[in-house]
């Protein structure tokens, strides 16, 4: 992870930003106050889709379970299907 102060965020934000979108890499800006992290829109949309399916019950291990399930099992996708 990157670090910053504040000033120097002000300095090259331009620079920062591009390089937290073009990298999903993620700064840790420090002022007087306390920390900030930047991150691009990319990786707070991730965070927050993993926080939305980790709060439905029984979802995580519904996952899990699908994730251990051979590929062989699985059924297959036929577009225009109702689920």
């Amino acid at each position: 992870m990157m670090e910053t102060t504040i000033t120097n965020l002000r300095k090259n934000l331009f620079e920062t930003i591009n390089q937290v979108i073009r990298f999903n890499s993620e700064v840790r800006v420090s002022t007087k106050n306390g920390n900030a992290i930047l991150i691009s829109e990319e990786d707070y949309e991730g965070i927050m889709e993993t926080l939305y399916l980790n709060s439905i019950p029984g979802m995580v291990q519904s996952i899990r379970s699908a994730a251990d399930e051979p590929i062989e099992e699985c059924a297959k996708y036929v577009p225009g299907e109702e689920w």
